[in-house]
């Protein structure tokens, strides 16, 4: 599918994946909605791209919320795709800690809404409307690119809740891509690696090169303009759909 004059609404748009993929989208000739809760680093975004780009305040897990950023992507042209790229919390706590300490159940439901309800919150808005557009020749009206983690496959410790929410949108891409088959939507999660994010470099250079050196080949992180490549991949390639795909330089994650 042709990415010109089409709409995309990114959530997590002004963070390191998102923000890649609203450049990279943005360049191949479509329409952007940067849906972030970060005022001031996507609203200079969206001013940077000029008036295909819009951003609008949005919470992920808050219906009306993402409503709203589908509704502002009508203002641009026809709604196709959808990127459900956010992120920003996360809880490290086993199980049960050394001390026989359970863990804080808001920390696991709080990590649930966000990465799992909050996805299939976008999901499903965003689909309703891509549904309502016009099908191309072949039959198409469109993709949604989920996004997971190895994590869903390999969790480490203290990353239960985390790898739990991950798995949830694993497995709920091939459902997903079934249901929204008879309305020309394909569905496709990547599940990233470890990327050199903004917040991943802030961890120092030292810590970098030891997550690089886990890494098999090419021997360093991810970068955010890979991930980007790889959506504008699947929203042309049509005949992507229901599938998972690790973008990890064939890294598997160790227990710690």
């Amino acid at each position: 599918m042709d990415l010109t004059g089409g709409v995309a609404l990114i959530t997590g748009g002004a963070g390191g994946l998102g923000e890649a993929a609203v450049r990279r989208l943005t360049a191949a000739g479509a329409g952007v909605v940067i849906a972030d809760l970060s005022d001031d680093k996507a609203a200079k975004l969206a001013d940077e791209l000029g008036e295909r780009a819009v951003y609008v305040r949005t919470d992920v897990t808050d219906e009306a919320s993402v409503q709203a950023a589908v509704e502002a992507a009508r203002e641009l042209g026809t709604l196709r795709w959808a990127v459900a790229a956010h992120g920003g919390f996360g809880v490290a706590e086993r199980v049960v800690g050394r001390t026989l300490e359970p863990a804080a159940l808001k920390g696991f439901t709080k990590t649930i809404d966000l990465y799992l309800t909050g996805t299939y919150n976008v999901l499903r808005l965003a689909a309703a409307e891509i549904g309502a557009s016009d099908p191309d020749g072949d039959g198409q009206r469109g993709a949604v690119v989920m996004t997971a983690s190895i994590a869903a496959f390999e969790g480490q410790i203290g990353q239960s809740a985390y790898a739990a929410a991950k798995a949830g949108v694993v497995g709920l891409t091939l459902a997903a891509a079934r249901d929204l088959g008879a309305l020309g939507i394909r569905v496709v999660t990547i599940a990233p690696g470890t990327m050199r994010t903004p917040i991943m470099e802030s961890v120092g250079e030292e810590a970098l090169a030891r997550f690089s050196a886990a890494v098999p080949n090419p021997r360093r992180l991810g970068r955010p303009e890979e991930y980007a490549a790889l959506v504008q991949h699947v929203f042309e390639n049509d005949y992507l759909n229901g599938e998972v795909v690790r973008l990890d330089g064939a890294q598997r994650f160790q227990p710690k």
